[in-house]
């Protein structure tokens, strides 16, 4: 019978020494070199990309066992109830991010329409910084205050003049002055004037007649139905009698110091 030598007749024997090392092609062993080199060895790049899956992993986990302890706290029994609670603990969290996110670009988004609605005002006015414009902006209110203190003093005035005019009878010399400023008379000289001519005349009483030729008034108007060119009242209303005076006065003398120059001149004494 043939001796069975098996498939590996050809094959060397085995090193009959223990722990003898067998030497490793040189192709093999720079391979092998690389290998672990690649293991223990990464790129910056790498590492980055590397770190972004295990800070995701730690969120979940994170997440995941926070939804389990409120499970077990509150008594959810059950792996759907437990996953119930890991998932609205995650839109949860998700929510609070969306609206923390909404409320910073509204807050962005307002501060910049502000910026861009300052910057249009200056703009506007052709104007290169807030400085300028905040001293355009005092000018403004320094003109508006003016023309509301003229407006203020205007009022003022008119209300002098109605209540000058409306006790005419107790004070015609106060409210004389008051007229003349109609007839563009304003000089103190020119009421002085017209005051010493209507002193001769009536001594300011609006009643006044003269018997023998029927002048009437504080003017004394001859007749003195003359003065009904200015009212009805004429007889007693001292308003109309001086308004109609002054009239006289401007179309036959020009001013009262000139009527009353032609008074002083004439003998007896008239206008």
């Amino acid at each position: 019978m043939a001796r069975y030598e098996g498939r590996h007749r050809n094959a060397p024997a085995p090193s009959t020494a223990p722990h003898e090392k067998r030497p490793t092609p040189p192709a093999r062993a720079s391979e092998a070199a690389a290998t672990r080199r690649s293991r223990h060895e990464a790129t910056p790049q790498r590492k980055r990309h590397l770190g972004r899956p295990v800070l995701a992993g730690a969120l979940a986990l994170g997440l995941g066992a926070s939804g389990l302890a409120y499970a077990k706290a509150t008594n959810i029994i059950g792996a759907d109830s437990a996953a119930f609670v890991v998932g609205s603990g995650v839109a949860a969290q998700t929510d609070e991010l969306a609206r923390a996110t909404t409320v910073d670009t509204t807050y962005r988004a307002a501060a910049s329409v502000s910026r861009n609605e300052r910057r249009t005002a200056i703009a506007a006015t052709g104007l290169r910084t807030a400085k300028e414009l905040e001293a355009k902006k005092k000018k403004e209110a320094a003109k508006q205050a003016e023309k509301a203190r003229e407006a203020a003093e205007k009022a003022e005035r008119e209300r002098e003049r109605q209540r000058a005019i409306t006790n005419a009878k107790e004070d015609p010399k106060a409210a004389a002055r008051v007229l003349m400023v109609d007839q563009g008379w304003t000089s103190d000289s020119q009421y002085n004037c017209l005051v010493n001519l209507w002193t001769g005349e009536s001594d300011w009483r609006w009643w006044a007649e003269n018997p023998s030729s029927g002048a009437y008034g504080i003017v004394q108007a001859l007749p003195g139905r003359k003065m009904a060119t200015m009212g009805s009242d004429w007889r007693t209303n001292p308003i109309t009698q001086m308004k109609w005076g002054m009239w006289y006065i401007k179309m036959s003398y020009g001013n009262p110091c000139n009527a009353w120059s032609t008074w002083q001149a004439r003998s007896p004494h008239w206008y």
